[in-house]
């Protein structure tokens, strides 16, 4: 049981906040039994406490409501996040009332209206507060070993929310004995690091007048690659000078992006992507339900297929599909390769002997793509972005190709309602950077209604 609880909830303050939440749960449940009748039936009561019980522990763990990390999840995220799960849990309640007619059984919109805020309010009183962060949320390089450098990853460690992963020196630059940190190379070697390990931002830590060449050439990298980067905002370090727009530099640098800053927009987003793929869930879970039973009955392997994918900045996270090939796919690719029927690193064959008879039927439908839904909820991904390509297909990139890796990834993109496995890896690549040019909301609403009849006919799918 103590693995169990592990699984679910790391840690002493993640703990005592489920167990809060699932004391709150069944206390709301028994006020709601007594509020509806004077003389609540006991077993419907444990019956229906047990199933709740149950279904919020694995939803939970399917979210990672209990990480870590959550605590330093936005607020906004936070209680939809929270309510996503209040509101499986009260749905599952109510399709069991309508089927087994359970006599005695709590009014549950007096139950919703009872735990609905009063597990919001345990999420921002207790969880969020007293939770200690797993550790940085942000990873950052330095580009320079000078005082300047030195100071810049000083300030960024005290904020607590940066991990330094490391240097780059300049070329001119010693590597002094009391540095903090690993010297991942020169200036000069700036695209091979940010090509092997997934950072954040750079923060280019001199002036023009020292450097001026080597960071020029330093910005070009990160714009190729698509990566944020930081320089200094002023010649001269200050210790109590602000700048009078206290908007213009953030710890004495001036932040630039590839995307464009839209942060209204942004919050539209993704609010939009927690409340779409949570009422997806909900809505498709009859369906999810069968077509996982139907994996199961007809082929040998686990119903859901875990790959690692590569997400925004680079950072790999788990994505999560329905199983449609066989168990041995993975060690048959080698073989196939030579058969492969698009240009660049990504493998795709329309006849792939490796795809299962029911597999083929959901990949046609994009019906397997649906457990990314948890995905998006969980923040992994978004409903629309550039689909996630696997590691060993990034690795080929060209430089200009790995910017597409500067936002979220998601479902639906361009590529999947133009056409899909027709057209070609470029023309794939260039769809992708011409959605993170020219991003809006508005644009993610057109792209999602184009992609309804897409997946509805099975165009451009195999």
């Amino acid at each position: 049981m103590n693995s169990l609880f592990g699984r679910i909830a790391a840690g002493p303050v993640a703990r005592w906040s489920l167990f809060i939440d699932l004391l709150l749960m069944i206390g709301a449940l028994a006020l709601a039994s007594l509020l509806t009748s004077s003389h609540p039936v006991i077993s419907s009561m444990v019956s229906c406490g047990s199933a709740a019980l149950l279904i919020w522990l694995v939803t939970a763990m399917s979210l990672r409501h209990y990480d870590p990390w959550a605590s330093d999840r936005a607020a906004f995220d936070d209680g939809a996040m929270t309510s996503v799960l209040v509101l499986a849990v009260t749905t599952a309640l109510a399709i069991a009332d309508l089927v087994m007619k359970m006599p005695g059984l709590p009014n549950l919109g007096i139950f919703l209206l009872i735990w609905w805020p009063s597990a919001i309010a345990m999420r921002f009183t207790v969880f969020r507060t007293y939770s200690p962060r797993s550790g940085p949320i942000d990873e950052v390089l330095v580009v320079g070993v000078g005082p300047m450098g030195r100071a810049t990853a000083e300030d960024l460690r005290k904020k607590g929310r940066y991990s330094v992963i490391g240097f780059v020196r300049y070329a001119q630059e010693r590597t002094p004995e009391q540095l903090k940190g690993k010297v991942m190379g020169q200036a000069k070697d700036l695209e091979t690091v940010l090509r092997a390990i997934p950072v954040a931002e750079v923060y280019l830590a001199s002036n023009n007048l020292a450097h001026g060449e080597e960071m020029q050439a330093a910005i070009n990298v990160c714009e190729r690659l698509g990566v944020p980067f930081a320089m200094p905002a002023s010649l001269f370090r200050l210790s109590r000078a602000r700048p009078l727009a206290s908007h213009a530099a953030n710890q004495g640098y001036i932040h630039y992006q590839m995307v464009g800053s839209k942060p209204t927009q942004m919050a539209f987003k993704r609010a939009f992507d927690i409340l779409s793929s949570g009422l997806a869930l909900w809505v498709l879970t009859p369906m999810l339900l069968g077509v996982a039973l139907l994996i199961k009955l007809t082929s040998r392997g686990p119903v859901l297929f875990r790959q690692t994918r590569v997400g925004l900045h680079g950072r790999p996270f788990r994505m999560l599909k329905f199983r449609t090939m066989r168990v041995d796919a993975e060690a048959m690719k080698a073989e196939l390769m030579k058969q492969n029927e698009m240009d660049g690193p990504v493998f795709k064959m329309k006849k792939d002997p490796r795809i299962t008879a029911v597999g083929r039927v959901l990949r046609k439908f994009s019906i397997d793509e649906l457990p990314q839904l948890v995905n998006v909820l969980r923040g992994d991904m978004s409903v629309v972005g550039p689909r996630p390509p696997v590691p060993q297909e990034v690795a080929k990139y060209d430089t200009w190709q790995r910017r597409r890796l500067s936002v979220r990834p998601g479902l639906t993109c361009i590529w999947q309602v133009s056409g899909r496995n027709e057209i070609s890896f470029e023309q794939w690549m260039y769809m992708d950077l011409q959605y993170i040019d020219n991003w809006s909301f508005s644009k993610d609403i057109e792209l999602i209604l184009k992609t309804f009849p897409i997946v509805l006919t099975g165009r451009g799918a195999s």
